[in-house]
Protein backbone atom coordinates (compact mmCIF):
# COMPACT_ATOMS: atom_id res chain seq x y z
CA UNK A 1 0.00 0.00 0.00
CA UNK A 2 1.12 3.42 -1.05
CA UNK A 3 1.83 6.07 2.04
CA UNK A 4 -0.90 7.39 3.38
CA UNK A 5 -0.39 11.25 4.28
CA UNK A 6 -2.06 12.00 7.86
CA UNK A 7 -2.84 15.53 8.96
CA UNK A 8 -3.31 16.82 11.97
CA UNK A 9 -3.60 20.28 12.85
CA UNK A 10 -4.41 22.87 15.99
CA UNK A 11 -6.32 25.73 15.31
CA UNK A 12 -4.77 28.97 16.45
CA UNK A 13 -6.05 32.27 16.22
CA UNK A 14 -5.17 32.93 13.10
CA UNK A 15 -6.17 30.99 10.10
CA UNK A 16 -3.17 31.96 7.96
CA UNK A 17 0.07 31.07 10.74
CA UNK A 18 -1.37 27.69 10.35
CA UNK A 19 1.87 26.03 9.02
CA UNK A 20 3.78 27.00 12.12
CA UNK A 21 0.91 24.41 14.34
CA UNK A 22 0.50 22.04 12.05
CA UNK A 23 2.23 18.22 11.98
CA UNK A 24 2.69 16.58 9.14
CA UNK A 25 3.59 12.85 8.58
CA UNK A 26 3.85 10.88 5.71
CA UNK A 27 3.63 6.61 6.90
CA UNK A 28 2.20 3.79 6.49
CA UNK A 29 -0.03 3.11 9.34
CA UNK A 30 -0.86 -0.13 11.07
CA UNK A 31 -3.57 -2.35 9.35
CA UNK A 32 -5.57 -2.61 12.60
CA UNK A 33 -6.30 1.05 12.32
CA UNK A 34 -6.68 1.80 8.35
CA UNK A 35 -8.62 0.33 5.69
CA UNK A 36 -6.74 -1.39 3.22
CA UNK A 37 -7.26 -0.13 -0.69
CA UNK A 38 -5.82 -3.20 -1.84
CA UNK A 39 -8.42 -5.36 -1.98
CA UNK A 40 -9.98 -2.62 -3.98
CA UNK A 41 -10.02 -2.81 -8.00
CA UNK A 42 -11.44 0.44 -8.08
CA UNK A 43 -9.31 2.15 -5.97
CA UNK A 44 -6.22 0.15 -5.99
CA UNK A 45 -3.88 2.41 -8.09
CA UNK A 46 -4.77 5.86 -6.30
CA UNK A 47 -2.97 6.66 -2.92
CA UNK A 48 -4.76 8.26 -0.37
CA UNK A 49 -4.09 11.76 0.63
CA UNK A 50 -6.59 13.31 3.51
CA UNK A 51 -5.97 16.82 2.52
CA UNK A 52 -3.55 19.47 1.10
CA UNK A 53 -1.31 22.54 2.67
CA UNK A 54 -0.58 25.42 0.72
CA UNK A 55 3.10 24.50 1.68
CA UNK A 56 3.19 21.47 -0.12
CA UNK A 57 5.44 21.73 -2.89
CA UNK A 58 3.35 20.04 -5.71
CA UNK A 59 0.29 22.30 -4.90
CA UNK A 60 -0.20 24.71 -8.08
CA UNK A 61 -3.63 25.48 -7.66
CA UNK A 62 -5.69 27.06 -10.61
CA UNK A 63 -5.88 30.80 -10.36
CA UNK A 64 -9.03 32.14 -9.43
CA UNK A 65 -9.61 36.30 -8.96
CA UNK A 66 -13.26 36.29 -7.69
CA UNK A 67 -13.90 39.70 -8.58
CA UNK A 68 -12.10 39.79 -11.87
CA UNK A 69 -14.09 41.35 -14.86
CA UNK A 70 -12.10 39.13 -17.92
CA UNK A 71 -13.03 35.41 -17.22
CA UNK A 72 -9.68 34.54 -18.66
CA UNK A 73 -8.19 36.61 -15.95
CA UNK A 74 -10.94 35.40 -13.34
CA UNK A 75 -10.41 31.65 -13.79
CA UNK A 76 -12.55 28.65 -13.01
CA UNK A 77 -13.79 27.02 -10.54
CA UNK A 78 -12.30 23.62 -9.87
CA UNK A 79 -12.74 21.46 -6.87
CA UNK A 80 -12.56 18.15 -8.43
CA UNK A 81 -9.75 15.26 -8.00
CA UNK A 82 -10.33 14.38 -11.36
CA UNK A 83 -7.31 13.91 -13.31
CA UNK A 84 -4.35 16.67 -11.95
CA UNK A 85 -7.33 18.19 -9.94
CA UNK A 86 -5.77 17.27 -5.92
CA UNK A 87 -2.67 19.18 -6.94
CA UNK A 88 -4.74 22.34 -8.76
CA UNK A 89 -8.29 22.51 -7.33
CA UNK A 90 -8.49 25.94 -5.81
CA UNK A 91 -12.27 25.24 -4.58
CA UNK A 92 -12.54 23.54 -1.16
CA UNK A 93 -16.21 20.87 -1.58
CA UNK A 94 -17.80 18.76 -4.01
CA UNK A 95 -19.93 19.91 -6.99
CA UNK A 96 -24.18 19.65 -6.72
CA UNK A 97 -24.14 20.04 -2.60
CA UNK A 98 -25.98 17.22 -0.99
CA UNK A 99 -25.82 15.08 -4.11
CA UNK A 100 -22.11 15.26 -4.35
CA UNK A 101 -22.80 11.81 -1.87
CA UNK A 102 -24.81 10.22 -4.07
CA UNK A 103 -22.26 10.46 -6.94
CA UNK A 104 -20.00 9.08 -4.73
CA UNK A 105 -22.25 5.99 -4.13
CA UNK A 106 -22.56 5.61 -8.28
CA UNK A 107 -19.02 5.25 -8.71
CA UNK A 108 -18.35 3.16 -5.48
CA UNK A 109 -21.04 0.87 -7.03
CA UNK A 110 -19.66 0.76 -10.30
CA UNK A 111 -22.70 2.34 -11.86
CA UNK A 112 -20.57 5.96 -12.82
CA UNK A 113 -17.13 4.81 -14.38
CA UNK A 114 -14.67 7.45 -12.03
CA UNK A 115 -12.97 8.42 -15.23
CA UNK A 116 -15.88 9.48 -17.49
CA UNK A 117 -15.76 12.74 -18.65
CA UNK A 118 -19.22 14.98 -18.98
CA UNK A 119 -20.06 16.01 -22.49
CA UNK A 120 -21.64 19.06 -22.73
CA UNK A 121 -22.61 18.88 -25.91
CA UNK A 122 -25.77 21.09 -26.77
CA UNK A 123 -26.11 22.14 -22.35
CA UNK A 124 -25.27 25.66 -22.94
CA UNK A 125 -28.53 28.06 -21.66
CA UNK A 126 -31.60 28.46 -23.46
CA UNK A 127 -31.28 31.82 -23.18
CA UNK A 128 -28.49 34.37 -23.00
CA UNK A 129 -27.99 36.78 -19.86
CA UNK A 130 -25.57 39.31 -20.32
CA UNK A 131 -23.07 40.31 -18.15
CA UNK A 132 -23.88 42.43 -15.43
CA UNK A 133 -21.74 45.59 -13.90
CA UNK A 134 -22.81 43.12 -10.11
CA UNK A 135 -20.80 40.31 -11.71
CA UNK A 136 -17.93 42.12 -11.13
CA UNK A 137 -18.21 44.38 -7.99
CA UNK A 138 -16.45 43.85 -5.34
CA UNK A 139 -18.81 41.59 -2.58
CA UNK A 140 -21.60 42.35 -4.62
CA UNK A 141 -22.30 38.20 -5.19
CA UNK A 142 -20.45 35.75 -3.12
CA UNK A 143 -22.23 32.95 -2.49
CA UNK A 144 -22.64 32.02 -6.45
CA UNK A 145 -20.30 31.65 -9.46
CA UNK A 146 -21.08 34.28 -11.74
CA UNK A 147 -19.75 32.39 -14.67
CA UNK A 148 -21.03 29.03 -13.63
CA UNK A 149 -23.46 28.68 -16.28
CA UNK A 150 -20.80 28.98 -18.75
CA UNK A 151 -18.12 27.55 -16.92
CA UNK A 152 -17.52 24.23 -19.47
CA UNK A 153 -17.13 26.40 -22.63
CA UNK A 154 -15.47 29.28 -21.69
CA UNK A 155 -12.40 27.12 -19.49
CA UNK A 156 -12.93 23.88 -22.59
CA UNK A 157 -8.85 24.77 -23.51
CA UNK A 158 -7.87 25.37 -19.83
CA UNK A 159 -9.50 22.42 -18.71
CA UNK A 160 -7.49 20.22 -21.72
CA UNK A 161 -3.75 22.19 -21.05
CA UNK A 162 -3.92 22.11 -16.97
CA UNK A 163 -5.34 18.06 -16.90
CA UNK A 164 -8.35 19.64 -14.69
CA UNK A 165 -12.35 19.17 -14.92
CA UNK A 166 -14.47 22.48 -15.14
CA UNK A 167 -18.08 22.00 -14.50
CA UNK A 168 -21.23 24.41 -14.70
CA UNK A 169 -22.72 25.52 -11.11
CA UNK A 170 -25.60 26.87 -13.14
CA UNK A 171 -27.96 26.04 -16.01
CA UNK A 172 -30.49 28.00 -17.75
CA UNK A 173 -33.64 26.13 -19.29
CA UNK A 174 -37.33 27.12 -20.47
CA UNK A 175 -40.01 25.46 -19.39
CA UNK A 176 -44.01 25.17 -18.61
CA UNK A 177 -45.30 25.58 -15.20
CA UNK A 178 -48.58 23.55 -15.02
CA UNK A 179 -50.30 24.15 -11.58
CA UNK A 180 -54.19 23.43 -10.37
CA UNK A 181 -54.64 26.47 -8.56
CA UNK A 182 -53.64 28.32 -11.37
CA UNK A 183 -56.38 26.89 -13.48
CA UNK A 184 -58.82 28.30 -10.70
CA UNK A 185 -57.14 31.70 -11.15
CA UNK A 186 -58.27 31.66 -14.89
CA UNK A 187 -61.66 30.16 -14.02
CA UNK A 188 -61.98 33.24 -11.23
CA UNK A 189 -61.00 35.80 -13.75
CA UNK A 190 -57.66 36.88 -12.40
CA UNK A 191 -55.50 35.47 -15.01
CA UNK A 192 -55.84 35.80 -18.45
CA UNK A 193 -54.67 33.34 -21.61
CA UNK A 194 -52.53 35.07 -23.80
CA UNK A 195 -50.84 32.41 -25.39
CA UNK A 196 -47.37 34.00 -24.70
CA UNK A 197 -47.36 34.28 -20.77
CA UNK A 198 -50.36 32.39 -20.15
CA UNK A 199 -50.21 29.47 -22.27
CA UNK A 200 -54.36 28.05 -22.45
CA UNK A 201 -57.32 27.70 -19.95
CA UNK A 202 -55.64 25.79 -17.90
CA UNK A 203 -53.40 28.39 -16.59
CA UNK A 204 -49.95 27.21 -18.06
CA UNK A 205 -47.06 29.23 -17.87
CA UNK A 206 -44.33 29.49 -19.89
CA UNK A 207 -41.26 29.96 -17.95
CA UNK A 208 -37.58 30.57 -18.14
CA UNK A 209 -35.61 28.77 -15.16
CA UNK A 210 -32.93 28.99 -13.91
CA UNK A 211 -31.02 26.33 -11.84
CA UNK A 212 -28.17 27.06 -8.96
CA UNK A 213 -25.37 25.13 -6.87
CA UNK A 214 -23.90 27.71 -4.68
CA UNK A 215 -20.48 28.95 -4.33
CA UNK A 216 -18.78 30.66 -1.97
CA UNK A 217 -16.22 33.15 -1.91
CA UNK A 218 -15.09 32.50 1.71
CA UNK A 219 -13.83 36.17 2.65
CA UNK A 220 -17.01 37.75 1.00
CA UNK A 221 -19.23 35.42 2.78
CA UNK A 222 -17.76 36.20 6.03
CA UNK A 223 -17.96 40.25 5.07
CA UNK A 224 -21.73 39.80 4.28
CA UNK A 225 -22.12 37.78 7.64
CA UNK A 226 -20.34 40.57 10.16
CA UNK A 227 -17.96 37.75 10.70
CA UNK A 228 -14.22 37.16 10.14
CA UNK A 229 -13.05 34.52 7.92
CA UNK A 230 -10.99 32.75 10.18
CA UNK A 231 -14.48 32.63 12.64
CA UNK A 232 -15.92 31.64 9.14
CA UNK A 233 -14.08 28.51 8.50
CA UNK A 234 -13.40 27.25 11.76
CA UNK A 235 -16.88 27.54 12.34
CA UNK A 236 -17.74 25.17 8.90
CA UNK A 237 -14.59 22.62 9.57
CA UNK A 238 -16.01 21.78 13.44
CA UNK A 239 -19.58 22.04 12.53
CA UNK A 240 -19.10 19.34 9.90
CA UNK A 241 -17.48 17.54 12.11
CA UNK A 242 -13.78 18.16 10.34
CA UNK A 243 -15.12 17.18 6.60
CA UNK A 244 -13.27 20.19 4.71
CA UNK A 245 -9.98 19.79 6.27
CA UNK A 246 -8.30 22.56 3.57
CA UNK A 247 -10.59 25.21 5.50
CA UNK A 248 -7.95 25.33 7.98
CA UNK A 249 -4.97 23.69 6.12
CA UNK A 250 -5.47 25.44 3.06
CA UNK A 251 -5.90 29.70 3.61
CA UNK A 252 -4.84 29.88 0.23
CA UNK A 253 -7.84 28.83 -1.38
CA UNK A 254 -10.96 31.08 -0.76
CA UNK A 255 -13.93 29.10 -2.15
CA UNK A 256 -15.79 26.97 -1.12
CA UNK A 257 -18.69 24.59 -2.19
CA UNK A 258 -20.82 24.08 0.45
CA UNK A 259 -22.97 20.85 0.87
CA UNK A 260 -26.41 22.75 0.96
CA UNK A 261 -29.06 22.91 -1.54
CA UNK A 262 -29.32 25.76 -4.41
CA UNK A 263 -31.81 28.32 -5.83
CA UNK A 264 -34.41 27.54 -8.75
CA UNK A 265 -35.09 30.76 -10.39
CA UNK A 266 -38.58 30.75 -12.06
CA UNK A 267 -39.02 33.97 -14.53
CA UNK A 268 -42.37 35.38 -16.49
CA UNK A 269 -41.85 37.80 -19.56
CA UNK A 270 -39.00 38.70 -21.38
CA UNK A 271 -34.85 38.41 -19.39
CA UNK A 272 -34.03 41.08 -21.53
CA UNK A 273 -36.58 43.32 -19.62
CA UNK A 274 -34.95 42.26 -15.46
CA UNK A 275 -32.49 44.90 -15.20
CA UNK A 276 -34.29 47.78 -16.94
CA UNK A 277 -35.88 49.94 -14.15
CA UNK A 278 -37.97 51.52 -16.60
CA UNK A 279 -40.04 47.80 -16.94
CA UNK A 280 -42.01 46.56 -13.81
CA UNK A 281 -40.88 43.90 -11.36
CA UNK A 282 -42.58 41.63 -9.01
CA UNK A 283 -40.72 39.37 -7.18
CA UNK A 284 -41.31 36.31 -4.84
CA UNK A 285 -38.26 34.97 -2.89
CA UNK A 286 -39.74 31.73 -1.35
CA UNK A 287 -37.49 29.35 0.78
CA UNK A 288 -38.51 25.79 0.60
CA UNK A 289 -41.19 24.06 2.35
CA UNK A 290 -41.82 20.36 1.09
CA UNK A 291 -44.89 19.68 2.93
CA UNK A 292 -46.76 22.65 1.82
CA UNK A 293 -45.01 23.17 -1.46
CA UNK A 294 -45.36 19.78 -2.46
CA UNK A 295 -48.50 17.75 -0.31
CA UNK A 296 -50.44 21.02 0.25
CA UNK A 297 -50.15 21.26 4.29
CA UNK A 298 -52.40 23.81 5.60
CA UNK A 299 -50.54 24.62 8.62
CA UNK A 300 -48.47 27.23 7.03
CA UNK A 301 -48.94 29.68 4.00
CA UNK A 302 -46.61 28.93 1.90
CA UNK A 303 -48.03 26.96 -0.95
CA UNK A 304 -51.02 29.62 -1.06
CA UNK A 305 -47.86 32.14 -1.04
CA UNK A 306 -46.12 30.65 -4.24
CA UNK A 307 -49.09 30.45 -5.56
CA UNK A 308 -50.07 34.73 -4.96
CA UNK A 309 -46.56 34.94 -6.23
CA UNK A 310 -46.67 33.47 -9.64
CA UNK A 311 -49.97 34.67 -10.44
CA UNK A 312 -48.55 38.38 -9.67
CA UNK A 313 -45.90 37.35 -11.53
CA UNK A 314 -48.00 36.61 -14.45
CA UNK A 315 -50.08 39.52 -14.29
CA UNK A 316 -46.89 41.60 -14.33
CA UNK A 317 -45.20 39.65 -16.96
CA UNK A 318 -48.67 40.16 -19.06
CA UNK A 319 -48.27 43.91 -18.22
CA UNK A 320 -45.16 44.50 -20.32
CA UNK A 321 -42.98 44.11 -16.80
CA UNK A 322 -41.45 40.52 -15.56
CA UNK A 323 -42.36 38.39 -12.89
CA UNK A 324 -40.00 36.04 -10.52
CA UNK A 325 -40.01 33.36 -7.88
CA UNK A 326 -37.29 33.00 -6.47
CA UNK A 327 -37.21 29.55 -4.92
CA UNK A 328 -34.36 28.65 -2.43
CA UNK A 329 -33.63 24.98 -0.26
CA UNK A 330 -33.89 26.20 2.91
CA UNK A 331 -36.56 23.82 4.63
CA UNK A 332 -37.31 24.20 8.31
CA UNK A 333 -36.11 28.40 8.08
CA UNK A 334 -32.66 25.93 7.33
CA UNK A 335 -33.21 24.25 10.47
CA UNK A 336 -34.86 20.84 8.40
CA UNK A 337 -37.59 19.36 8.48
CA UNK A 338 -36.95 16.56 11.12
CA UNK A 339 -36.66 19.17 13.25
CA UNK A 340 -39.78 21.15 11.52
CA UNK A 341 -41.57 17.88 12.59
CA UNK A 342 -40.44 17.76 16.39
CA UNK A 343 -42.21 21.40 16.54
CA UNK A 344 -45.17 20.64 14.98
CA UNK A 345 -45.50 18.20 17.71
CA UNK A 346 -44.26 20.56 20.62
CA UNK A 347 -46.80 23.25 19.30
CA UNK A 348 -50.01 20.66 19.05
CA UNK A 349 -49.42 18.97 22.20
CA UNK A 350 -48.70 22.29 24.32
CA UNK A 351 -51.62 23.83 22.78
CA UNK A 352 -50.93 25.84 19.48
CA UNK A 353 -51.29 28.98 19.99
CA UNK A 354 -49.55 32.05 18.23
CA UNK A 355 -48.11 33.78 21.40
CA UNK A 356 -45.84 30.62 21.88
CA UNK A 357 -45.41 30.04 18.07
CA UNK A 358 -41.57 30.93 17.90
CA UNK A 359 -41.14 29.59 21.19
CA UNK A 360 -41.26 25.82 20.33
CA UNK A 361 -38.73 26.38 17.81
CA UNK A 362 -36.23 27.91 20.08
CA UNK A 363 -36.84 25.41 22.26
CA UNK A 364 -35.27 22.53 20.47
CA UNK A 365 -32.98 24.47 17.75
CA UNK A 366 -31.38 27.16 20.16
CA UNK A 367 -32.64 29.69 17.36
CA UNK A 368 -35.79 30.18 15.52
CA UNK A 369 -34.56 31.05 12.53
CA UNK A 370 -31.22 29.96 10.21
CA UNK A 371 -32.44 31.21 6.89
CA UNK A 372 -29.15 33.98 6.95
CA UNK A 373 -30.96 36.30 4.02
CA UNK A 374 -27.75 38.35 3.84
CA UNK A 375 -26.74 35.95 0.89
CA UNK A 376 -30.01 35.67 -0.29
CA UNK A 377 -29.99 38.23 -3.19
CA UNK A 378 -26.96 37.24 -4.40
CA UNK A 379 -28.78 36.31 -7.79
CA UNK A 380 -30.78 39.29 -7.87
CA UNK A 381 -27.25 41.10 -8.39
CA UNK A 382 -26.47 38.51 -11.03
CA UNK A 383 -29.88 38.72 -13.15
CA UNK A 384 -29.04 43.02 -12.77
CA UNK A 385 -32.38 43.75 -10.47
CA UNK A 386 -31.19 47.52 -9.20
CA UNK A 387 -35.70 47.78 -8.40
CA UNK A 388 -38.29 45.40 -7.63
CA UNK A 389 -41.69 47.40 -7.69
CA UNK A 390 -43.99 45.18 -6.25
CA UNK A 391 -42.34 42.37 -3.28
CA UNK A 392 -44.63 39.85 -2.68
CA UNK A 393 -43.11 38.93 0.53
CA UNK A 394 -44.27 39.68 4.20
CA UNK A 395 -40.62 39.11 5.70
CA UNK A 396 -38.55 41.93 6.90
CA UNK A 397 -35.46 40.30 6.81
CA UNK A 398 -36.06 39.72 3.22
CA UNK A 399 -36.84 43.16 2.50
CA UNK A 400 -33.70 44.26 4.81
CA UNK A 401 -31.88 42.02 3.07
CA UNK A 402 -32.49 43.39 -0.08
CA UNK A 403 -32.30 47.05 0.27
CA UNK A 404 -29.53 47.08 2.59
CA UNK A 405 -27.47 45.60 -0.72
CA UNK A 406 -28.90 48.90 -2.68
CA UNK A 407 -32.11 47.24 -4.54
CA UNK A 408 -34.82 49.43 -4.15
CA UNK A 409 -38.15 47.91 -3.27
CA UNK A 410 -41.31 50.10 -4.19
CA UNK A 411 -44.19 48.44 -2.57
CA UNK A 412 -44.47 45.36 -0.27
CA UNK A 413 -47.14 43.24 -0.88
CA UNK A 414 -48.94 40.47 2.02
CA UNK A 415 -51.15 37.88 1.19
CA UNK A 416 -54.98 38.62 0.90
CA UNK A 417 -56.76 36.70 3.71
CA UNK A 418 -58.86 35.01 1.58
CA UNK A 419 -55.96 32.59 0.60
CA UNK A 420 -54.69 31.76 3.67
CA UNK A 421 -55.90 28.26 5.50
CA UNK A 422 -56.97 28.55 8.64
CA UNK A 423 -54.57 26.82 10.11
CA UNK A 424 -51.87 28.79 9.10
CA UNK A 425 -52.98 31.86 11.36
CA UNK A 426 -51.09 30.75 14.16
CA UNK A 427 -47.91 31.00 12.16
CA UNK A 428 -49.02 34.07 10.14
CA UNK A 429 -50.20 36.13 12.82
CA UNK A 430 -46.73 35.40 15.40
CA UNK A 431 -44.98 36.43 11.85
CA UNK A 432 -47.10 39.78 11.70
CA UNK A 433 -46.41 40.33 15.26
CA UNK A 434 -43.05 39.61 15.50
CA UNK A 435 -42.31 42.50 12.61
CA UNK A 436 -43.24 40.85 9.48
CA UNK A 437 -45.35 43.23 7.14
CA UNK A 438 -48.90 44.06 7.26
CA UNK A 439 -51.43 46.41 6.41
CA UNK A 440 -54.03 45.07 8.48
CA UNK A 441 -54.27 44.10 12.71
CA UNK A 442 -51.17 43.77 14.58
CA UNK A 443 -52.09 41.35 17.26
CA UNK A 444 -50.72 42.13 21.03
CA UNK A 445 -49.07 39.15 23.21
CA UNK A 446 -51.84 39.15 24.50
CA UNK A 447 -54.41 38.75 21.87
CA UNK A 448 -52.25 35.90 20.14
CA UNK A 449 -52.61 34.04 23.00
CA UNK A 450 -56.28 33.70 21.82
CA UNK A 451 -54.78 32.62 17.86
CA UNK A 452 -55.04 28.72 18.07
CA UNK A 453 -54.69 25.92 15.30
CA UNK A 454 -56.11 22.73 15.87
CA UNK A 455 -54.52 20.07 17.74
CA UNK A 456 -53.88 17.93 15.07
Amino acid sequence: MAPVSIATCQCTSNVHSHESQTTKSTTTPSKKSTLNFQDSELYADRPIRLTTYSTDSDIKPIPLNWFEKDHKLRGPVVCNRTGDGLLKHNTIGAHAGPYSIYHALSTATKQLDIKHKPDYTNGEPAVEFPMMPQWFTENKIVSLDPFGHLAPWLYQDLSNEENVEVQPTMSITKAILSLPELKDEVAKGNLKPDGKIVLNEMGDLAVTKIAVDPVWNLPGVALKLGITELELRRALFEDTNGMYPELITRPDLKTFMPPIGGITVYILGNPEFIPDPTKKLALRVHDECSGSDVFLSDICSCRCYLIFGLREAAIEAQNGGNGIVAYYRKEGRALGEVLKYMVYNARKRSGDSADAYFHRTECIAGVKDARFQELMPDILHWMGITKIDRMLSMSNMKHDAIVNQGIEIVERVEIPDELLPADSRVEIDAKIAAGYFTNGHVYTQEELKDVKGRSW
